[in-house]
């Protein structure tokens, strides 16, 4: 399957499970820059997009500007420069911020902010004081339908599970019927069992109301699970903008690559129409001239291998993950390649073995400027700077 291939099917695949691709733009974010202080920038030059009912994910590591994106949309920040349209009515800008309660967002924090003292259909009929007693009474009980929960309106939020608290505040955020939702890492306080559960019901209920949402995350699994489409940010930066299936298979800068997942990085030059690498050739797809050195970025599931003696690579690690075995091994170069076997396929410490590659497609890129992280490390997460023609007088 060729690179354009895997695109097309990424996008069809993703208009499938969601509308129409011709559903009305809802929030647009045009080159926006929000600083704090007078050189740092937290996000600069930022461009996204969402469509009615779309859920889309903001991705990336600690500090690199997601949160401040969200409180931007949601009118707590400023803009440096930019613009941010909301239902197409310019709500942000330099000189312009339309308040937040003016906005129709609706919020649902990593704590849930819930009133202790009140209980769940007072928490989700917050607000709702400008309805009749009668409607705002009506809109409580859908929500609690909605979400769930009916039958648990008269309990206090310490006498609810973590998934229920957090069902309570995605209620309380759709009775206001929000343009759009934004979530900030919703699912942080959750164990693993219960996140899993929660985002599959997360996404259903925002199909259900047909809500466009916008939501934070560092996990790229979460982002995958439930996005339309992600939005990956470093350094403050917006490196690609696209559905889960293109992010994973085609990243675009090595910084995506190894974010939304394990990745290697391969040396090779082209010669002969051809990328050559210690694993073995790869197709020259850009057409890059002989002669040209590129790295080639490889997944765990491109890799096999099989023991085989006097092949040069060494197995030099094993994590044993479940469904799963994911492989170090070392090249006689020295290069530390991963590949991931069944749970079943159990090779000692020190095993020669061969490399198969089964990479349905190859992604090149030209230079390594950018260097990916080394096993364990933390991804940077330093602000971007301003541009001096950029700094406010």
């Amino acid at each position: 399957m060729s690179i354009g291939q895997i695109t097309r099917t990424a996008q069809s695949s993703a208009s499938e499970r969601r509308h129409a691709p011709a559903r009305r733009v809802v929030l647009e974010l045009r080159q926006v820059t929000c600083a704090y202080g007078r050189r740092q920038a937290a996000i600069t030059d930022v461009s996204l997009a969402a469509r009615e009912g779309e859920i889309l994910c903001i991705l990336g590591p600690s500090g690199c500007g997601k949160t401040t994106t969200l409180r931007a949309i949601a009118g707590f920040e400023p803009l440096l420069s930019g613009e941010i349209y909301l239902e197409d009515t310019l709500v942000s800008a330099p000189g312009t911020l339309v308040p937040t309660e003016q906005r129709r967002v609706g919020m649902v924090f990593q704590e849930y902010a819930l009133f202790p003292h009140l209980r769940v259909a007072q928490n989700i009929g917050f607000g709702l004081e400008h309805l009749a007693p009668e409607e705002r009474a009506a809109q409580v009980q859908a929500m609690l339908e909605l979400i769930g929960l009916a039958g648990l309106e008269r309990r206090y939020p310490h006498e609810l599970s973590g998934g229920q608290q957090q069902r309570v505040a995605l209620a309380r955020a759709l009775a206001h019927n929000p343009a759009v939702l934004l979530l900030d890492e919703p699912f942080s306080n959750l164990d693993p069992d219960m996140t899993g559960k929660m985002r599959q019901e997360l996404a259903d209920i925002l199909h259900r109301t047909n809500t466009t949402a916008v939501l934070v995350t560092h996990d790229h699994d979460e982002a995958f699970a439930i996005a339309d489409r992600i939005a990956v940010l470093n350094n403050g930066r917006l490196e690609q903008f696209d559905t889960p299936e293109t992010i994973y298979h085609v990243p675009s800068t090595p910084f995506v690559a190894d974010f939304v997942g394990q990745a290697d990085f391969i040396p090779g030059v082209v010669q002969n129409g051809k990328v050559l690498t210690d694993i073995g050739e790869f197709p020259n797809q850009p057409g890059l001239p002989t002669g040209a050195h590129v790295v080639v970025m490889v997944r765990p599931d491109d890799l096999r291998i099989a023991p085989a003696a006097d092949h040069g690579a060494q197995i030099q690690a094993r994590q044993f993950r479940g469904s799963e075995n994911l492989y170090t091994i070392a090249l006689p170069s020295g290069q530390l390649v991963h590949s991931s076997e069944s749970s079943t396929s159990v090779y000692p410490i020190g095993t020669q073995v061969e490399l198969r590659i089964i990479a349905t497609h190859t992604v090149l890129f030209e230079d390594h400027r950018t260097q990916p992280r080394a096993p364990g490390a933390s991804h940077g997460d330093s602000p971007s700077e301003i541009p001096d023609s950029a700094i406010p007088c």
